[in-house]
């Protein structure tokens, strides 16, 4: 007998880690032991004081790492588990690693500047404020990841492999279907862990997609964790091009600048093509773009070095437009004194930053600025977690606490849900239909409590799973 544990992003978006033991011991004694994914939790406090907290099961009792894919809630704790005395390979795709290497360190960075501003200011009840690691830390973890390609087979034991196949979700994310095969056992079990599942492609209702057509069909699994971020939500069907382009020529006109918070990782530089096409085609006026984050260089360096994923659309704008770096019109700042000089600009200019749900990094201080300003607009372009300072601002409240400081919400605010990259529920009921056999078990992590029960109902009434919804810290029986 073998057993599942959800460590992380059950009851919860963020935080994703699920624990594999290949043995029936339950003090996890005994057994390979895998980790698939190793993220950071976001949002309410409660689960933010999470990051703090060792696993159950002491890391150096993990003997390895399947990772799905570069966002923080997937890979954004594994500097700590490393720290924590982990020092086995963790497995990636080769587009994953690349990213991994600009995120991690990008994210220390971040921990640490925090950490300086809020000693220097004296806004936290820590002293000192200390990161949960640092950037160092971050780049000492990156001897440990190993690529694997998609469809590879890698055996880690006697009883377990797995393979990656094709999540589309951001570039080089995955899907890993685990493998367990017991002596004597009449069949190996198929365990599938979705990761984040990305959007069926339609470039009018989900424009700038850099990796191609949805997740892989045809699948199949006796059990299955799977995602369920969007269980409660349809995305719009409208092509969001002509509200952008009104949001910012209305902007302009009343001398006000646009910040959009943006993961820097794949939004940023989807963002920035859309841009690129609507000044190009005058739909929008040609005002300074300010591409904020120390990763951002880095990301499009790998995105433009990842042929192998890209979507026609994708292919075309880059044929068309070459390298955002070489733009006319476009800033990238690298450090923090470029970063303070866009505070300096009083013109109307367009701000790209992260965090994309406002968590930390620099959009804090773009929007300590820019938030009174009734002029200005804050255009939000991804999913916001409850508890996150995203989620707050969007929520229409009048004020905001962000860098130990009460700032007040005038700027208008917009949302712009088109550019999300996760399925919603007639996505996934699309790519559940295409599954060989269903799953004996189906859990859903990574949503909110709404959406998971939403989607769970949804699956039963329209497919008939099994479809269970996964607590923190439940351990579940994989009999092999």
């Amino acid at each position: 007998m073998s057993y599942i544990q959800f460590l992380g992003a059950a009851g919860t978006v963020t935080g994703s880690k699920h624990l594999i033991n290949t043995s029936g011991d339950l003090s996890a004694e005994s057994g390979t032991q895998v980790l698939v994914d190793c993220g950071l939790f976001q949002g309410p406090k409660e689960w933010r004081e999470r990051n703090w907290q060792d696993l159950p099961v002491a890391a150096k009792q993990i003997q390895s790492v399947i990772l799905t894919h570069a966002h923080l809630d997937h890979c954004g704790w594994i500097p700590r588990l490393v720290k924590g005395g982990f020092n086995g390979p963790i497995y990636a795709t080769p587009a994953t690693i690349d990213l991994c290497g600009i995120l991690l360190p990008d994210s220390g960075h971040l921990q640490e500047e925090d950490a300086a501003f809020h000693n220097q200011h004296k806004t936290s009840r820590h002293d000192p404020a200390l990161p949960l690691y640092t950037e160092q830390e971050a780049r000492a973890c990156m001897p440990y990841f190993k690529p694997i390609n998609f469809g590879e087979t890698k055996q880690l034991s006697a009883e377990l492999s797995f393979r990656f196949v094709h999540a589309a979700h951001i570039l080089g994310s995955s899907m890993a279907e685990v493998t367990l095969t017991a002596a004597g056992s009449a069949r190996p079990i198929r365990l599938l862990f979705t990761g984040d599942i990305g959007r069926v492609h339609d470039q009018n209702i989900a424009p700038g997609k850099v990796v191609y057509s949805g997740p892989q069909s045809g699948e199949s699994a006796d059990l299955m964790v799977m995602e369920s971020t969007y269980g409660n939500r349809r995305h719009p069907t409208d092509d969001p091009r002509p509200q952008l382009a009104d949001l910012i020529r209305k902007t302009v006109a009343r001398g006000g600048s646009v910040v959009v918070p943006a993961f820097a990782v794949e939004r940023t530089q989807k963002f920035a093509f859309m841009l690129k096409e609507l000044m190009e085609s005058g739909q929008v006026p040609r005002v300074p773009v300010y591409c904020d984050s120390p990763m951002a260089i880095k990301a499009v360096e790998v995105f433009l070095k990842h042929t192998e994923e890209y979507s026609d659309a994708t292919k075309q704008l880059i044929s068309r437009y070459g390298s955002p770096l070489k733009w006319q019109g476009f800033y990238f700042a690298q450090t923090s004194d470029e970063s303070k000089k866009i505070n300096e600009v009083k013109s109307p200019c367009i701000i790209i930053s992260s965090s994309g749900m406002v968590t930390g990094g620099r959009i804090q201080h773009h929007l300590l600025q820019r938030l009174p300003d009734p002029k200005s607009t804050v255009i939000f372009i991804g999913f916001q977690s409850p508890g996150t300072r995203g989620f707050t601002i969007k929520s229409g409240a009048p004020q905001v606490k962000m860098l130990g400081q009460t700032v007040p919400i005038r700027a208008q605010v917009a949302a712009l849900e088109q550019f999300s990259d996760h399925a919603d529920t007639p996505e996934l009921l699309e790519w559940l239909h295409t599954f060989t056999a269903k799953p004996d078990t189906t859990y859903l992590v990574h949503g909110e409590p709404a959406a998971s029960s939403a989607l769970r109902d949804t699956m039963v009434k329209e497919l008939g799973w099994n479809v269970q919804i996964a607590q923190w810290m439940q351990k579940v029986e994989v009999k092999v």
